[in-house]
């Protein structure tokens, strides 16, 4: 046992050194120290004993008492004393009351071999937790920010980067493909998370993530740092390609030009830190239809159809562009999609063109055939911007006459008619709907229509465990590339106009209630 003055002084020193070396709090140390002693204590005085040690901060003389509860009467002599026997062990004891507790001081002891050990795994454990927590407490402000390190060793893959008092760890799956880093190299990598881990390491960084490469540009870039340019959005495919959209504050500064820098010092700063990335430089506007034409450079574009509503871009260009538009692999296109955040859809101008008459037809059609019109008054409709017969139902009289061919008599009896078709139509659906057997769970799902019902039960799709476990491509569509042509792949609910993101919403919300356990 530390007996000696000498022993005790060197136990406070030997805290107050290891608090400074993992730069945590000193009294933490001794209450490790505290509670080691303890549990060593014991296996010298018996299990069934509460140990209670206390250190004193000036002198290091070590107390190791037993806690005993007053009672007035004792049933287990190792938790439980009479106020009687309290007051005889201390007067001071006669101010406690039944239920009070008491400290009964034992008397120091040698620490033997297995006792020594536990004290120092209990002391060691402490200690790290302790350093973790500190280690969160740091780094939980430097998230969302860029970390610079020495590569110390690599495991299975990942790298475990030194940042000074604590590592971080680079997994496999975020660096840049091809990357050869090796121990010793320094590198800079994005804070993307802070955790509380027991195990590993807590801060995970990342040299894939598109806020890498936004960070780079904001220390090569003054401008934005100073906040005269904001980046708008970023996508990357490590270690081939990315682009960047930047929006000028100041309306007298290019952008584009302040990003690239002279003889494009700063953006070749950036492309040699993300191992030679490609980076193309989108100026921002307010017209999607315009950063859409940007993005997709080097084709060019003829024209963009916008949908805001449903997030949708069709992009109509030539048939040399249409390759270029792509990219290799769809990777212009698809790194587009993620800086816009709108579903693109890129076709030619001869796809255009029978997509918009097929969509004229099929309009007429449906005009004609529901509402008893002649092709030409159901055409009429169509050019004027009527879609659906909701939109004839929901019309007033006064918008119709307004149409050079209309009268005030047909108007009226084409709102009759249109009404007349939306409630006998509902009541069908209805009976649709009870036919196919859906469950309720599914009928009643936030944001799906009666159409789309009918329309998942006729794929037998009848509750929602069922729709959980789409993919929103199978409820959107999508196209596929089947030897070197690109193929269209119907989706569920194409026709009903439903966007990438609303289907994903859709999905997401159908699975958060079945796997909510």
């Amino acid at each position: 046992m530390l007996n000696r003055r000498s022993d005790k002084l060197e136990l406070l020193r030997i805290a107050e050194a290891v608090a400074l070396e993992k730069s945590i709090d000193k009294e933490l140390i001794i209450e490790s120290m505290e509670t080691g002693i303890a549990k060593a204590a014991k296996s010298k005085f018996g299990q069934d004993n509460e140990i209670k040690v206390l250190i004193n901060r000036d002198s290091g003389d070590i107390g190791i008492f037993r806690k005993l509860v007053v009672v007035e009467k004792t049933e287990n002599s190792n938790t439980e004393i009479t106020l009687k026997d309290a007051i005889i062990l201390n007067e001071q004891n006669n101010t406690k009351k039944i239920g009070d507790e008491i400290l009964q001081p034992l008397p120091s002891f040698d620490f033997g071999r297995i006792a020594a050990q536990t004290a120092k795994q209990v002391i060691s454990f402490n200690v790290r937790e302790a350093e973790r927590e500190r280690q969160y407490n740091d780094f939980i402000d430097k998230k969302d920010t860029i970390l610079s390190g020495i590569v110390k060793r690599l495991e299975f893959g990942n790298v475990i980067v030194d940042l000074g008092r604590t590592e971080a760890i680079i997994q496999k799956n975020e660096m840049i493909p091809r990357e050869n880093i090796k121990a010793g190299d320094r590198v800079k990598a994005y804070c993307y998370d802070v955790k509380r881990e027991t195990r590993g390491q807590q801060i995970f960084l990342s040299r894939a993530h598109p806020k890498f490469m936004e960070g780079l540009f904001i220390q090569e870039v003054p401008e934005i740092y100073d906040g005269l340019i904001e980046i708008k959005s970023s996508a990357r495919d490590p270690g081939s390609r990315a682009k960047i959209c930047v929006k000028a504050v100041d309306t007298s500064l290019d952008p584009v030009g302040a990003c690239v820098g002279m003889r494009g010092s700063r953006v070749q700063a950036v492309v040699n830190e993300l191992q030679g990335e490609k980076i193309d430089i989108v100026n921002w506007s307010e017209d999607p239809a315009v950063v859409v034409a940007n993005a997709l450079s080097p084709a060019e574009v003829q024209r963009v159809n916008v949908d805001s509503t449903a997030k949708k871009l069709d992009v109509i260009l030539t048939d040399e562009n249409l390759s270029k538009a792509i990219g290799r692999r769809g990777q212009n296109v698809r790194l587009a999609t993620k800086l816009l955040n709108y579903e693109i859809n890129i076709m030619t101008d001869a796809e255009d063109s029978e997509r918009r008459q097929l969509e004229f037809k099929e309009k007429t059609e449906n005009f004609v055939k529901n509402l008893e019109l002649d092709e030409t008054l159901g055409q009429l409709l169509v050019a004027e911007g009527f879609s659906s017969i909701s939109d004839i139902k929901d019309s007033t009289t006064e918008s119709l006459i307004k149409i050079e061919g209309i009268e005030e008599e047909t108007a009226i009896a084409l709102i009759e008619r249109a009404k007349d078709f939306y409630l006998k139509d509902q009541e069908d659906i209805t009976k649709r709907i009870k036919d196919l057997g859906l469950q309720d769970d599914l009928i009643n799902h936030k944001g799906l229509t009666p159409g789309m019902l009918v329309t998942l039960g006729e794929q037998k799709i009848l509750k929602l465990e069922d729709f959980a476990d789409l993919a929103s491509d199978e409820l959107t569509g999508d196209y596929d590339i089947v030897k070197g042509e690109k193929v269209k792949i119907q989706g569920y609910l194409e026709d009903f106009a439903l966007s990438k993101t609303e289907a994903d919403e859709l999905i997401m919300s159908a699975r958060k209630i079945i796997y909510k356990d």
